[in-house]
C-alpha cells in the first residue's frame, strides 16, 4: 500500500486531529474498504504479535532473524505475515545484505488511533431505551 493509498483512510492530519473519522461522519465506501484491509491485517494473532515485536523494539527496527525464533512457524510463513503487514501500511522494511530489517510506520497507527478515539472531553451520546430490544 502506497502513501497515497494511506491518505484515503481519512482526512488530512489537521482534520484527523480534531475530528476522528468514525465520530465525525460515516465512512464512505472507499475509506471502509481501505480500513478493512488494515484491520484484517491486525486480525491475526501472529501478525498482531509481529507488529508488537517490531513496534516495541529498542532502536525502532528489528531484523527478521530476531523475529522468526519468537514463533513456532516456518520462516516463509513469518515472511508472508510480514508481507501482509507491509501491504496494510503498518510496517516497512529494507534489505541489508542477507537480512531484512523492519520498522513501524507510525502514521498508520496514529491514523487508526485517531479514527477510533473520541475527542477529549466530549460526552458520550445519550442513548434512548427501547422496549423489546433491537429489531
Amino acid at each position: 500500500m502506497s502513501n497515497q493509498d494511506v491518505e484515503v483512510l481519512g482526512q488530512d492530519a489537521a482534520v484527523d486531529a480534531c475530528c476522528p473519522g468514525l465520530l465525525a461522519a460515516p465512512l464512505d465506501e472507499g475509506q471502509a474498504t481501505e480500513l478493512a484491509k488494515v484491520f484484517k491485517a491486525l486480525g491475526d494473532p501472529v501478525r498482531l504479535r509481529l507488529l508488537s515485536l517490531i513496534a516495541s523494539r529498542a532502536g525502532g527496527e528489528v531484523c527478521v532473524c530476531d523475529l522468526t525464533p519468537a514463533f513456532d512457524l516456518s520462516q516463509p510463513t513469518i515472511s508472508h505475515h510480514l508481507k501482509l503487514l507491509r501491504q496494510a501500511g503498518l510496517i516497512d522494511c529494507e534489505r541489508r545484505g542477507t537480512w531484512v530489517y523492519y520498522w513501524l510506520l507510525p502514521e498508520m497507527t496514529d491514523r487508526l488511533a485517531a479514527i477510533l478515539t473520541r475527542p477529549a472531553g466530549e460526552p458520550l451520546p445519550v442513548r434512548t431505551e427501547t422496549v423489546g430490544g433491537c429489531s
